[in-house]
């Protein structure tokens, strides 16, 4: 393990805080596939039950690709639906980012896909890899894009479909992953809103810890590299949840203390949607009660970096978040990444 997690504290974090120009999110919207695979689903192909399921992880289903569907195709119709809840000319997007560890194929980028389905001849398009801190990851690029005035406009997409690097014999991984695609429209204002502060950071040290050893430039995918799983996500489950807690609590602390703010001032606090004892845990470590924790993984699994904009669209529906709101962003993931921000609704 690398020193960084044996310390007691996070240290040596990347910031941003924009100080002049904001991001204002002013379009949200979301897809997951049509097929449900329930926890009653996988006792046919596990050898486990739907109350071990949902007592390890509090996961009750999740929506899985079929044929015809993949990271881009979900990614494009919540692109759309926050298009259109933008209200705004496609024509006036300047670029696509787009957060994903589970891309269409290894090149072109699947944003640029996306740009061609969408029609969005006048925008830039690039993929960002931060697996499920991706979202977190990637808000700070966009809005760092139209901060520095590259950008005026920008969709900001989180997808991934991660179930199709899930062996569905291993108990471990199966019953965790489902797919789906979060997206944000931003715009530029300059008046307070958006991500109002964030802190990143990563360990490549501990990147055995959640990986897929197969299919890229360093491990090519071979017969005896598929015959052995390579292709598929491997996990030390223990290692990574009490990781997660502890950085997820600590880099939350330290984006109130950059913005100023302390957790009395956040409406709602989001968290990747990994685990439900995971949050649980970042939820006793902040002395939080569970109503101040929005937590919507039982219908969807983890969707990776997917997770925290299907959330926040989620609860925008519910009317648990308002404009004005400060919202608490905070994930962690494979690399290992991490990251926090407080964004104002």
């Amino acid at each position: 393990m690398s020193k960084l997690f044996a310390d007691a504290v996070v240290p040596q974090l990347g910031t941003h805080q924009p100080t002049h120009t904001f991001a204002a999110m002013v379009g949200w919207g979301m897809a997951v596939p049509e097929h449900v695979l329930s926890n009653s689903d996988l006792e046919s192909i596990l050898e486990t039950t739907s109350e071990w399921i949902e007592g390890r992880t509090g996961i009750l289903e999740r929506h899985i690709v079929g044929p015809g569907e993949c990271t881009s195709t979900l990614a494009t119709t919540a692109g759309q639906q926050a298009i259109e809840q933008a209200n705004i000319d496609p024509a006036t997007i300047d670029a696509i980012v787009l957060a994903t560890c589970t891309p269409d194929r290894p090149f072109p980028s699947t944003a640029c896909t996306i740009q061609a389905n969408l029609g969005l001849v006048n925008a830039s398009a690039f993929d960002i890899v931060a697996a499920c801190s991706g979202f977190v990851y990637g808000l700070n690029v966009a809005t760092a894009l139209i901060s520095s005035g590259f950008a005026n406009t920008i969709l900001f997409i989180a997808a991934d479909t991660f179930t199709n690097y899930v062996d569905r014999q291993d108990r471990k991984t199966a019953v965790l992953f489902g797919d789906g695609a979060g997206a944000v429209v931003l715009q530029k204002t300059a008046e307070p809103s958006g991500m109002i502060t964030s802190v990143l950071g990563a360990s490549g040290e501990d990147e055995h810890l959640m990986i897929v050893e197969a299919g890229g430039s360093r491990l090519p995918a071979t017969p005896e590299l598929l015959s052995q799983g390579c292709q598929y996500v491997m996990m030390n489950g223990r290692e990574v949840f009490r990781l997660a807690v502890h950085t997820m609590s600590a880099v939350a602390i330290q984006a109130l203390e950059q913005a100023q703010l302390s957790l009395d001032d956040i409406a709602l606090i989001v968290p990747h949607q990994a685990n439900l004892r995971i949050i649980d845990a970042v939820t006793k470590q902040l002395k939080l009660t569970k109503d101040r924790v929005f937590v919507n993984l039982q219908h969807y699994g983890n969707t990776s970096a997917a997770s925290i904009p299907i959330a926040l669209c989620d609860a925008a529906k519910q009317g648990l978040i308002r404009s004005g709101d400060y919202v608490l962003l905070v994930a962690f993931g494979g690399g290992m990444t991490w990251g926090a921000s407080i964004i104002k609704w």
